[in-house]
């Protein structure tokens, strides 16, 4: 059976977007490509530009980089009408993302420091915003990938740089696809491209089915509209991938069904948690019916990274004080809808007297409390406070560790499980998956015996059950000092070759064992996730 070319994968992705509601648009250089442009901004925005009215738009539309652009996207431009007066154009409708213009093209013309013919392109509201790389079955994706880093260099800024308003990128060889941001070729990485999976986490990697998930007009402007988070302290945009997208979906379809119920999103740790907690709370700040969104974290996680990741996010989002006043202040200032804080701050507002009467009038307020990290410090009496303070309260948690009944907690004299505590589980993205797609680091397993004479293991052994230790014998062996000096010394001899030249951190984690001959597993570092 022949191989499927590029050009023949190209034709049936074209077909099949047309059938989904991308109508096609012939535009073979950038000549049509503005005038294109012209014609679907009027049309969106219900209004006839002049050419000196058009002219001005094209020149706001070609300031600054990619991000720049990024946010230009979200903003509404302003140019003078041919009457003196300030008129406003709408690029993309994020409200409404349904709402917009869809048109799919095939191989549009560059010019640059050299010519280059992009694939596919789908253009919303006469912009281009998904650029499509394919390659023919065999060939491997980086190709496609490098394909784009180098257009990006030598085309992208070309004429009006319209292409750097390009937000997503889709390579694909038809059997393996993957998406990304539009991040400039100095800051790229391969490790930044995801497959898009089902909301059980299973990958959708052929093309088609890609191409019917992901590529479905009101789902991509959803994504675009939002789905991606501007960074500004690396001054990129990041894409969230699909376990992301559908924990900030379940907790949205909660808040908006009315219940008043509460939950839990089970992500594992490394799998970028703190993007997916804080766009939810962004999000939810657009609900018509919640008053305030409170972004909650425990004081000791509040550190430097934790205050550079969410104001990379959204400028002076931390106050990282200890001043509970300015908290109180934040709540009652009808124009801060998201607050981020600290459990303790949060906790000290609700139960000093000197805020009382600030804080009455928000007990019957509809608000949404996030907490990061819910299985810290959630099952205290501070949890019971706040619970019963605000009447008209959800609560959502996210977690890495979820409490189960096997490991449950005493509070209030019985055992409680984050089920307990905040109600369903909505999403789960554990680490086995995370190992799949390669958003964290694999296990590395070694079995090492420390105490290597049996007559020492014995004698520890029966040191133990002297002692009246009992079934707490193997914890003493374990804590003897002879094998944790071996464990020491274990680590300092073979840190560097285990760790490949320390090009990565591991980290010995405390694991059963039989009998008493103790296991040594070093484990590959989890990371803090790749980001979006």
């Amino acid at each position: 059976m022949s191989t499927q070319t590029e050009r023949q994968l190209e034709s049936e992705l074209v077909r099949q977007l047309a059938g989904m509601g991308w109508r096609p648009a012939a535009l073979p250089d950038e000549a049509a490509l503005i005038g294109n442009l012209k014609a679907q901004l009027e049309v969106h925005n219900g209004v006839t530009l002049s050419e000196a009215e058009f002219a001005q738009v094209l020149t706001g539309l070609s300031r600054g980089n990619s991000f720049d652009k990024a946010k230009t996207l979200r903003d509404r431009l302003d140019y003078r009408r041919s009457d003196g007066t300030v008129g406003y154009l709408e690029l993309i409708d994020r409200a409404q993302w349904c709402k917009n213009r869809y048109q799919v093209a095939r191989q549009i013309t560059m010019t640059g420091s050299r010519v280059n013919r992009y694939d596919v392109t789908l253009l919303v509201n006469g912009l281009p915003l998904c650029q499509i790389e394919l390659k023919r079955r065999g060939l491997e994706l980086k190709e496609a990938f490098n394909q784009t880093g180098r257009y990006h260099r030598e085309s992208y800024r070309a004429g009006y740089g319209l292409f750097g308003y390009v937000q997503i990128f889709v390579i694909s060889n038809g059997v393996n696809t993957r998406y990304f941001a539009n991040v400039p070729p100095d800051k790229r990485d391969w490790r930044q491209t995801f497959a898009w999976a089902d909301r059980e986490n299973r990958p959708i990697n052929r093309l088609e089915a890609f191409a019917a998930a992901f590529l479905e007009p009101c789902q991509l402007s959803k994504t675009i509209a939002q789905h991606i988070v501007l960074n500004e302290t690396w001054a990129v945009p990041m894409v969230l991938r699909s376990y992301q997208v559908y924990a900030v979906e379940a907790i949205a379809a909660r808040v908006r069904d009315g219940t008043r119920r509460n939950g839990y999103i089970w992500h594992t740790t490394g799998s970028g948690k703190t993007l997916t907690s804080f766009k939810t709370a962004q999000l939810l700040t657009h609900e018509p019916e919640v008053h305030k969104v409170v972004f909650v974290v425990d004081r000791r996680d509040l550190d430097f990274q934790t205050v550079k990741e969410f104001n990379a996010y959204r400028r002076d989002s931390v106050d990282g004080t200890e001043n509970t006043r300015a908290l109180v202040d934040q709540l009652g200032d009808a124009n801060t809808r998201l607050i981020v804080t600290t459990l303790q701050k949060l906790n000290a507002a609700i139960s000093r007297k000197t805020h009382q009467a600030a804080m009455q009038a928000l007990r019957d307020k509809r608000m949404v409390f996030i907490f990061d990290e819910c299985h810290r410090s959630q099952f205290g009496e501070t949890h019971r406070r706040i619970t019963q303070y605000f009447r008209e309260v959800q609560l959502f948690g996210f977690t890495g560790t979820p409490i189960f009944v096997e490991n449950a907690v005493k509070m209030g004299g019985r055992s409680r499980t984050t089920k307990d505590l905040f109600g369903d589980e909505l999403h789960r993205y554990v680490i086995t998956d995370a190992i799949r797609d390669e958003n964290v680091l694999r296990f590395a397993v070694d079995y090492v015996r420390t105490v290597k004479r049996k007559g020492q293991e014995e004698a520890l052994e029966e040191e133990a059950l002297e002692t009246g230790v009992g079934d707490d014998a193997p914890k003493k062996v374990l804590e003897a000092p002879e094998r944790l000096d071996k464990v020491v010394d274990y680590i300092v001899e073979h840190h560097g070759r285990k760790t490949h030249g320390r090009a990565f951190h591991r980290a010995v984690l405390p694991v059963q064992h039989r009998g008493t001959a103790d296991l040594l597993r070093p484990v590959q570092g989890q990371g803090g996730g790749r980001g979006a």
